[in-house]
């Protein structure tokens, strides 16, 4: 499975960005979808999770209420849309499948990683 994040970029404190992923190589309705991020000098963490056919999501506690996990299974595409970004948001954001039908929440249930969006969200 190949995996290409977009939509990244630099916005202000209170604004929204839409993340993208697109997925290649493998039946995408057969792969859990996840994000993850890294900020710098931190962990990869969860951000949010949605299974085969979009039916469960799960996300980390800080983001809720702000972010909305989706998918297009015709055009084989996740998304996370980000609103109300903070500056703690600012990381390098992964977009991740696994081969199974759940919503995943840990980095090593996940089979295939994206190349990873910059987001940067200023003060």
């Amino acid at each position: 499975v190949q995996l290409q994040a977009s939509g990244g970029g630099l916005v202000q404190a209170g604004g929204s960005l839409r993340l993208s992923c697109a997925a290649s190589g493998r039946t995408f309705t057969n792969l859990g979808m996840g994000w993850f991020r890294q900020a710098p000098g931190k962990e990869r963490e969860f951000v949010a999770a949605i299974s085969t056919r979009g039916i469960s999501t799960r996300y980390v506690d800080s983001v809720k209420g702000r972010f909305t996990i989706s998918r297009d299974n015709t055009k084989n595409t996740v998304y996370l849309q980000m609103n109300s970004l903070k500056p703690e948001d600012t990381a390098v954001y992964y977009c991740a499948a696994a081969q199974t039908y759940l919503t995943m929440t840990t980095a090593g249930q996940y089979h295939y990683w994206g190349q990873g969006t910059m987001v940067t969200v200023s003060s």
